[in-house]
Order: structure tokens, then C-alpha cells, then sequence
């Protein structure tokens, strides 16, 4: 009975959000193979998937032999206790889930929905993923960014530094600087 727990593997749970909205394209991504193989390879045990307001259905799995259990579901009141408890979140570019999830210094891959027209939250992301905060993927590179990641670069987002932020979302939204 003691060689069982030796042998088990340390959990590590992946969360997947897309907040209110439908993003099929990021839910389809996380249910690929190529997908759930990375994470499994990079020691995550189980991937939670709140998929919204979408239509498609990822496939729910165990996980045993070897393979990543994964669970979904539309809505919660607990997302903040999924974001809590995720080793690594990966979500869509909306600037609340951005935040929450850093605030919780959570590694973070956020998935840019490509079909929203001004994009706004895609240039946000950028931005963060270029000081280093988080990873920033497209759904059909988000394989390739799982593989790539290195969570020791990630440079811890520090809440009281909002006003290069603030000038960037101000810049986009076609504020004045002052």
C-alpha cells in the first residue's frame, strides 16, 4: 500500500476560464492532444475547463493511464477558488481575469481571441507578456507556448505599479496622456 503513494504523481491542476463570454477556439485548443500531452509533460495531473457561454464540449476524462484528467463546466460561483487553487491558469484576454490571476501571482498563459473586432484586451496581454508577467498565445499556438514557457522568467506583477499600465489602456481607449 505504501509503493502506491510513492509512486503517485504530485498534483498539479491547470484551470482554463473564459469569463462570461463564448471562446470555442480556446476550448477546442485545450482539448487537443497536442495540448494535454504538453501540460501533462510539464507535470500538470488535471485541467478544469469553465467554458461559458460556448457550444462545444470538451471531452471529460478520469486520468488514469498516464493521462491528464480533465472536467468542464459553463458557470461557477467558485472561479475564484479554481483560480486559487490552479497551479497554472490559462485564459482569455479580458482585463478581469488578467488582474485577478496575477494578483494571485498565478502563472498565466492568456489565449487572444483573434475574431473580436478592436481588440483591446489583445494589446493589454501583449504588453504584460512583453514585461514579462504572463505568456501570451494564439489557440492554435498555445501548444507551442506550454512547451516553451518557463515559469522561473515570470516577473512578479506588483498591483501598486498601475500607472504604466493606466497610460497604456488610457492610450488605447484614446485618452489624453497627462
Amino acid at each position: 500500500m505504501g509503493d502506491v503513494a510513492g509512486n503517485a504523481k504530485v498534483k498539479k491542476m491547470v484551470f482554463v476560464t473564459v469569463g462570461t463570454t463564448s471562446f470555442d477556439k480556446l476550448v477546442r485548443a485545450v482539448d487537443t492532444q497536442e495540448v494535454k500531452q504538453e501540460l501533462y509533460r510539464k507535470g500538470y495531473t488535471s485541467l478544469i475547463i469553465q467554458m461559458g457561454r460556448g457550444s462545444f464540449i470538451p471531452t471529460k476524462c478520469a486520468g488514469e493511464d498516464g493521462s491528464l484528467a480533465v472536467d468542464a463546466f459553463t458557470f461557477s460561483s467558485t472561479i475564484a477558488d479554481h483560480l486559487k487553487s490552479a497551479d497554472l491558469v490559462i485564459s482569455h484576454a479580458g482585463s478581469g481575469s488578467i488582474f485577478e490571476t496575477l494578483r494571485l501571482s498565478k502563472p498565466l498563459i492568456v489565449v487572444v481571441n483573434e475574431d473580436l473586432m478592436d481588440n483591446h484586451q489583445s494589446e493589454l496581454a501583449e504588453e504584460l507578456a512583453e514585461r514579462k508577467h504572463l505568456f501570451c498565445a494564439r489557440p492554435q499556438t498555445l501548444h507551442q507556448t506550454i512547451a516553451d514557457m518557463d515559469l522561473q522568467s515570470v516577473v512578479p506583477y506588483v498591483p501598486g505599479e498601475a500607472t504604466p499600465v493606466a497610460k497604456l489602456i488610457y492610450r488605447y481607449l484614446g485618452f489624453p496622456e497627462d
